[in-house]
């Protein structure tokens, strides 16, 4: 090699060096840090990799490797991911296990990913849960910062526009998106009181109770042409729902001002294209007054929307307290305790109940630091925690067994032929296949003394009734004489627990973020007079942007999937020994699928499917 090639080689290794420096001058670095769980066998030899997300780009798909061994049970270990730029705010870190080899199956439980960003933020994303092979998990931070805000919460800070407010929900497309497109709209505010989350308040109407002083001249705009109101109430198109069990409950301050919420009444027709149309709405008392008018369609857009904005948001305070967490969560709670204090383990409607109530305690747990404790959700709602105990209070004491089992609940509200109406023909489908219940009850008791002898089976029920409804006699029996009596109970139990709490919950984050289209909290009274309101009125009476993020926080982490789910009719311990209830079992779960085809094949046809209730 000339002297000429050994300058021009040497030159070329310093340009390159020159250039890997430049490279690095410019590159982000994150420090990450992943604990693995404690528990036997948590760690793992498999490959772990990740990709972080932030709000201007991604990394690239990076193995996490280190000199020895990674993810050892009850270490942590500390990794570096390197990114050409910045990722901006840290949205999710994505982690994903592939095998080692060819060695067995070892699945890993993985608790925390610690991520320090170029920037020095720490930043938490929670997992606490088993990861198998070739299994990915995405992981949210454990603070606002999931919902994508990009530095709008400041405390106090206002909406100052309703299109400001999209910018949050860029992140995640879902069910949601039709929800932003048409939340003004009349049929989508009816079509939520069928298949929304609150599916449990609306029933027909054949006479106008005496303080909601509606006239056939205030709706007749908003009727078919040559009909009235009386006769449209006679062939059974009128529905009302009626929030009185709000009247009176005082609502809590916020920074030295009261918050509202309304206990209001709401007139529904359904047209003879089959869409519920809302067309008369007394927002704020039960009783009408010059200060309390019935508003209509056709009044001012704001005055209108203002007044559907309360009756949504008292609906979703109903919905959310009494529907969600008083007939789901916490009777559940009282069926869990009752089993495990009265039934063995051997007793058969045990090994019947308790893949429907395994995680009941651990989850209740968690729904009072998420709702109820200072800064939850409901805790900050307008009502506040002491009025959330009073309408529990209400409700409880007026609760009927009837109301609890879904086809008496469905006949005594007038809502058998009602078109459309999703959550009620697939809700009644699970329940008639819950009748696996029946036949198992008919194989382990032959007859109604069998029934009446189980101890233990009435010990169950009279704990059920004496502490989980106070001795009502108007709620559930106290004991069972029957089979019949046995079994029903038993599918109002599982239904309550799985399907029904399926419906209230599976659709909160895409129906309860939009906080237009309903809120927790509301700052301004609704308007006592017509003709006088404005979208600057409407934003006023949001709750800011702080209580906001919190609200659809609350949604999103109510709405997320379980990672250790048992889906309906799955039986995953094996409590059975006998050959006849397996066949029961199997049964079921062949009728299950059947309902999954159907629902897959009507949501295919439907421009926003009803997806909650497929098993």
């Amino acid at each position: 090699m000339t002297v000429f090639e050994e300058e021009h080689s040497l030159l070329t290794d310093l340009r390159k060096r020159e250039l890997e420096l430049k490279k690095s001058l410019y590159m982000a670095e994150y420090k990450v840090k992943v604990t693995t769980g404690t528990m036997k066998h948590s760690g793992t030899i498999d490959h772990i990799y990740v990709i972080l997300i932030g709000t201007e780009g991604q990394s690239e798909r990076t193995e996490l490797n280190s000199l020895g061994m990674d993810f050892i049970t009850g270490k942590t270990g500390a990794y570096k991911v390197k990114t050409s730029s910045s990722l901006g705010k840290l949205l999710l870190v994505k982690v994903e296990k592939d095998p080692f080899l060819i060695f067995p199956e070892d699945e890993w439980f993985c608790c925390k990913v610690e991520v320090k960003t170029p920037e020095d933020e720490e930043i938490l994303f929670p997992c606490y849960r088993w990861l198998s092979r070739g299994e990915f998990v995405e992981l949210r931070a454990g603070k606002t910062l999931e919902l994508a805000m990009k530095g709008l919460v400041e405390p106090g800070k206002k909406w100052k526009r309703i299109e400001h407010m999209k910018n949050v929900f860029q992140f995640k497309k879902t069910t949601m998106s039709y929800v932003l497109e048409h939340w003004k709209e009349d049929d989508f505010f009816g079509s939520q009181f069928l298949n929304g989350t609150n599916p449990n308040v609306i029933k027909r109407c054949s006479k106008l109770p005496p303080n909601f002083p509606v006239t056939d001249e205030m709706v007749k705009p908003f009727l078919e042409t040559g009909t009235t109101l009386e006769k449209e109430m006679e062939e059974g198109n009128i529905f009302l729902c009626d929030q009185k069990i709000m009247d009176g409950i005082p609502t809590r301050q916020k920074d030295g001002n009261p918050l509202y919420v309304a206990a209001g009444l709401c007139l529904f027709y359904k047209n003879p294209e089959g869409k519920l149309l809302p067309i008369a709405i007394q927002q704020l008392y039960q009783q009408p007054s010059e200060q309390n008018p019935i508003f209509l369609p056709n009044d001012l857009d704001t005055d209108w929307l203002l007044a559907k904005l309360f009756f949504r948001s008292s609906d979703l305070i109903q919905h959310q307290t009494l529907h969600h967490l008083l007939h789901t969560h916490y009777l559940a709670e009282v069926f869990t305790m009752a089993t495990f204090r009265c039934l063995p383990t051997v007793h058969p409607l045990y090994k019947v109940l308790i893949p429907h109530i395994n995680c009941t305690l651990h989850i209740n747990i968690l729904v009072r630091k998420l709702l109820l404790s200072p800064g939850g959700a409901l805790s900050e709602s307008s009502l506040g925690v002491e009025g959330l105990m009073e309408l529990m209070r209400r409700d409880l004491s007026q609760m009927t067994y009837s109301s609890l089992c879904l086809p008496e609940n469905i006949n005594e509200r007038g809502l058998e032929s009602i078109p459309n109406f999703y959550y009620r023909d697939d809700a009644l489908k699970l329940w008639n296949y819950l009748n696996f219940v029946t036949a198992m009850v008919e194989y382990y008791y032959s007859s109604d003394c069998d029934v009446i002898k189980d101890i233990e089976l009435q010990e169950w029920v009279n704990e059920i009734f004496t502490h989980g409804f106070l001795e009502n006699k108007h709620s559930i029996p106290s004991c069972f004489n029957t089979i019949e009596e046995v079994a029903k109970f038993i599918t109002m139990v599982i239904f309550r627990v799985s399907v029904q709490h399926a419906a209230v919950n599976n659709g909160q984050y895409d129906y309860n973020s939009w906080v237009p289209n309903g809120s927790l909290l509301l700052c301004k009274p609704p308007p006592a007079t017509k003709g006088e309101s404005s979208m600057q009125t409407f934003l006023d009476t949001l709750p800011d942007v702080e209580d906001s993020v919190k609200i659809m926080s609350a949604a999103r982490i109510l709405s997320e999937k379980y990672t250790d789910v048992v889906l309906l009719g799955e039986f995953p311990e094996e409590h059975f020994d006998e050959p006849l209830p397996k066949e029961i079992i199997k049964a079921l779960q062949a009728d299950l699928s059947y309902i999954k085809e159907e629902i897959a094949a009507r949501n295919s046809k439907l421009e926003m499917p009803y997806t909650y209730l497929n098993p």
